[in-house]
């Protein structure tokens, strides 16, 4: 069909000033399908493609057409930065449309959000957490708001895919068209999904239609990537060795390093100057260290300060203040940044990403080296790798370079296969389930047990979840105070179910720590958790500051500059590692092929761990004997499927194998002594694997294992449920063993 033909005028005018030859295919496939179905639609292409026009174009025209009586569109985004950065680019789209475009976050002036009540209408852009405000707080609201809605636009949707934020966004999906009345259309945006298919199911659920995947020519992609290795200290992995032919030539440096310089952040220092980049890290931590140490080299060269620090505990002023700098083209200012910077927000002529070791996921790599590549040049990305020496008498697992071996991995998988990580759809999420519960109530008011039953387990995130675990979860929270049953027999909530439903901190489903406000004066730096007594140091913004005061009560910490250089703590976040990926770093050990990525030293260190690999027969052995009665297991099994691993050998196989002290480097290998040999090993875990057993048998006695934020609330018997039948992936461990015995022919 003719899209461009089909889009309201004020859309043509738009491409028109634009300067646009032509719209793209992802523009044309998308209209396609929003003008001529009436299911979900799920897009998919890469990064600074269009999406967001792609989907706004043929919804916006649709508006136009037939305006509706309420908020017309409901974007969701999972950062504030990225509604942000939409909110110029749609209000720019509508701004002669007079269809209102309204943010609502907890940035937005009450003003504004009370202009949206008064008078629904538009384009409405929020989080999950606002969302879950909105419905706790605004219940009454809900059906003027959202009578009419047509549409929810949900960005950056893989990032919901694999953990309770995203289930408990669908839930909100759910509950709110329920009460509003409405069967809005669901479009899907993102530049990362490996299944689309299963992608479509999970956008679709609950909403009685099914879901378009369009399919387009995407163009070519053109990546511009390197992989470099680093050991912290000298000497390095090629010093007195050959150059290896399949090394990626090596841009020239810009700069130069101090004398004594960290060996892989002085490589970042010298090809960041006169460039505008970003520079990830896996962790809070690491971003301030990173950033202070890099600052500390433009003091020791005399040279203005070039880095800025943007992550999830920074004031809402040091992010913005980074992200406008990212987005101005004249700027060669560089930020080190965690996930907060890996979504969608366009930050202009960004030349380069680092990233400082190898991320967790596929989709986290590609998001990241997406922030670059915008305006037609090619995506542009550096990793840098850095490892200690292994001391002389290391044992063998030390001696792999597990983070050069997994990036390797992680760009392997999606060259040759796209491969991305799927959704996950196995859990039983009863930390959302009591989340739910309790908002449900905080919002309605009063329901009976069968009421609150339809509301909450109809909702398709909890089609797992039995009724009769459910009247366990009720009873529990009855008798815990956190719900009341009234003299009718209904349900409201509890004196103790207040107190946390009250707190802003509700709204969120994800962990969080008990955090402290961090001031110096009058300015806002950011939170931090277990604050340290005045006198002692703490590390923010990517600066030293010295505590002056802590005020419990208020839990404020107050401080001021100083200079030197310190280690940050923000709490503890776990990754979560796919089995493929695993499985693609055997390969990597196991082939002989280079990549053209790799640089001279990582090229070398490759080697040597191959070399490492086959002498101690890696390829051919997941059981490997250290000497005397220890030995190390390397099982390339992801996180969920390694944990399950790791129990069924401490609880069922360890009397008969004399098992003791397993010690785990999750998710790589796992060190213990045994009485027994490898062939033993071999054929008592086939047989324990192969005989059936309750899941529950992996959770040890008297243990409740909290993995999410409000199982603390939650019964212990539907907690070490949960995490038996949720979490452990006891049917990838039992392949896994079971191949074991098939490969040695063990019966």
């Amino acid at each position: 069909m003719d899209v461009f033909g089909r889009y309201a005028p004020f859309i043509q005018d738009y491409i028109y000033r634009s300067g646009w030859k032509t719209i793209r295919a992802v523009q044309n496939a998308a209209g396609d399908a929003i003008f001529h179905t009436q299911e979900n639609v799920l897009l998919t292409a890469s990064t600074a493609s269009g999406k967001t026009e792609a989907a706004f174009f043929p919804v916006l025209t649709l508006l136009s057409e037939d305006p509706p009586r309420s908020v017309g569109v409901l974007y969701i985004a999972p950062l504030k930065a990225l509604i942000n950065d939409q909110f110029e680019r749609i209000s720019e789209l509508c701004a002669e449309t007079g269809i209102p475009v309204t943010r609502w976050h907890g940035d937005v002036t009450q003003t504004q959000k009370r202009r949206l009540l008064k008078k629904p209408a538009g384009i409405l852009q929020i989080t999950p957490e606002s969302l879950e405000s909105l419905m706790i707080n605004r219940h009454m609201e809900i059906a003027s708001l959202f009578g009419d809605l047509r549409f929810i636009v949900i960005d950056e949707i893989h990032s919901l895919l694999r953990a309770d934020r995203g289930s408990q966004t669908f839930c909100l999906i759910e509950r709110m068209c329920a009460l509003a009345g409405c069967n809005p259309r669901r479009i899907g945006l993102s530049a990362t999904i490996g299944d689309p298919a299963a992608a479509g199911k999970y956008l679709a659920a609950g909403s009685g239609r099914g879901t378009v995947i369009p399919k387009f020519d995407g163009g070519r992609e053109v990546w511009r990537l390197s992989m470099e290795h680093f050991f912290n200290t000298a000497p390095q992995a090629d010093e007195g060795k050959p150059a290896k032919a399949e090394a990626a030539s090596e841009e020239p440096a810009t700069d130069t390093a101090p004398v004594a310089a960290d060996p892989g952040i002085g490589y970042i220092f010298e090809h960041t100057r006169g460039k505008k980049c970003l520079i990830f890290t896996n962790s809070r931590e690491e971003c301030e260290t990173v950033c202070q140490q890099l600052r500390q080299y433009c003091e020791a060269r005399h040279e203005p300060d070039r880095f800025l620090i943007h992550h999830g505990n920074l004031s809402a002023a040091f992010r913005e203040s980074a992200e406008e700098e990212m987005k101005d083209d004249d700027s060669l200012m560089s930020v080190c940044a965690t996930a907060t910077l890996e979504l969608g927000i366009d930050i202009g002529r960004l030349e380069r990403a680092f990233q400082i070791d190898a991320p967790y996921t596929v989709s986290g790599f590609l998001q990241r080296m997406g922030r670059t590549g915008r305006r037609g040049a090619p995506s542009e990305m550096c990793f840098v790798m850095r490892e200690d020496h292994p001391e002389a008498r290391a044992l063998l697992p030390v001696m792999i370079p597990w983070y050069l071996v997994q990036g390797i991995a992680l760009v392997q998988l999606y060259i040759e296969e796209r491969y991305v990580e799927p959704p996950r759809e196995e859990k039983l999420p009863f930390s959302l389930l009591y989340h739910q519960t309790m908002s449900t109530l905080a919002s309605c008011g009063e329901m009976t047990p069968a009421e609150l039953a339809s509301r909450v387990l109809t909702i398709s995130a909890f089609c797992r979840i039995s009724q009769d675990d459910y009247r366990v979860l009720l009873r529990h929270l009855i008798r815990t105070d956190h719900i009341n049953r009234t003299e009718n027999g209904g349900l409201i909530v509890g004196i103790t179910g207040e107190r946390i439903v009250n707190n802003y901190k509700f709204y969120a489903v994800f962990q969080e720590n008990l955090e402290y406000s961090v001031r110096n004066g009058s300015e806002e730096l950011g939170t931090i958790v277990k604050p340290p007594p005045a006198g002692d140091k703490i590390a923010i913004a990517g600066r030293v500051w010295v505590v002056d005061e802590v005020d419990h009560q208020r839990r404020e910490v107050y401080c001021t500059l100083v200079k030197g250089n310190i280690p940050a703590y923000f709490g503890d976040v776990a990754g979560d590692i796919n089995t493929r990926i695993l499985e693609r770093m055997h390969g990597v050990l196991c082939e002989d092929k280079g990549y053209p990525y790799l640089m001279r030293r990582a090229v070398c260190r490759l080697s040597e761990a191959r070399e490492t690999f086959r002498k101690a027969e890696m390829d051919r052995e997941p059981l490997i004997h250290l000497g005397g009665r220890m030995w190390v297991l390397f099982p390339w099994l992801g996180s969920y499927a390694f944990l399950a691993l790791e129990r069924f050998l401490k609880i069922i196989c360890a009397e008969r194998l004399g098992l003791k002290g397993l010690a785990p480097v999750r998710p790589y290998y796992m060190q213990f002594t045994m009485q027994a040999d490898a062939e033993e090993f071999y054929r008592v875990t086939a047989e324990k694997a192969a005989e059936e057993f309750d899941p529950l048998t992996l959770v040890y006695p008297n243990e409740v294992p909290v993995f999410e934020k409000y199982d603390g609330y939650v019964p212990p018997e539907l907690i070490r449920k949960g995490f038996a039948y949720g979490i452990l992936d006891i049917a990838g461990m039992k392949r896994r063993v079971l191949g074991w015995s098939e490969e040695h022919r063990i019966v």
